[in-house]
């Protein structure tokens, strides 16, 4: 599977982010133009990546400018006949909550067996309105909504396969019956379930991109540059709303 970053791992990336907290920004990057207007398809779906109060100014772990992304990505609903929203849906007590372990603050790491866990506040917590999807997202011809994370031994960043790599979400085989083969990711954050999400599902085989401006970043100590250079690595777009047509 191609790895998170292109010069450090997804283990390495995880103990960059430890201690720095999410104090969120969106990064600055070139803006790449498509050659023609994109026209979504049949096969193709957006994948709207945990668009939820917890991500958002105000919640327990706030991705900086998160609520600017809506209004954008409820624009881009409106072109694609297929949608499918994702929700960060913890357990109380789950693995990756710092709380869960005696002495340990939230951005710190810990070993878990699947490798280097960063421990967060509580957050996205099953039931709460943290947990809930943005008030203001409004897509309602979305015709899935995927819940990750909700394994409380084991955290899920991307949307197809926990961080355990083997414990998957599902959403690979409804894409496989239902005929979906063009990814259009967009959501939180760019730098982390976005990219982690794009990745593993160009390993699978499927046709990705990801909308720039419908996605905001965490961006710690170069964390997007480098995940944009490892999604491009990938053969994933990197693409504009206005792309669209």
């Amino acid at each position: 599977m191609t790895d998170f970053l292109s010069s450090f791992s997804r283990r390495n990336f995880l103990q960059l982010t430890a201690g720095a907290g999410v104090a969120a920004m969106c990064g600055t990057v070139p803006r790449a133009f498509a050659a023609d207007a994109i026209t979504p398809g049949p096969s193709s779906v957006l994948l709207v990546i945990d668009v939820q109060n917890c991500f958002l100014p105000g919640g327990t772990l706030p991705v900086g400018e998160g609520d600017k992304i809506v209004p954008i990505i409820n624009e881009l609903g409106k072109k694609f006949e297929n949608v499918i929203l994702t929700q960060d849906w913890h357990t109380p007590g789950h693995t990756s909550f710092a709380s869960s372990h005696e002495g340990k603050k939230p951005f710190e790491t810990i070993e878990l067996d699947y490798g280097t866990q960063v421990l967060w506040p509580d957050h996205c917590v099953q039931g709460t309105d943290d947990a809930a999807l943005a008030p203001g997202l409004d897509i309602p011809h979305a015709q899935l909504i995927i819940r990750k994370g909700y394994h409380s031994e084991v955290d899920s960043y991307s949307t197809f396969i926990e961080a355990d790599k083997k414990t998957g979400t599902g959403l690979t085989g409804y894409m496989a019956e239902r005929g979906l083969t063009d990814v259009y990711a967009c959501g939180l954050a760019t730098d982390f379930c976005v990219s982690w999400s794009a990745l593993d599902a160009r390993a699978g085989g499927l046709t990705v991109s990801v909308v720039e401006d419908a996605c905001r970043a965490i961006d710690l100590n170069g964390s997007l540059d480098a995940a944009w250079t490892s999604m491009a690595d990938a053969g994933i777009k990197r693409v504009q709303s206005s792309d669209f047509a």
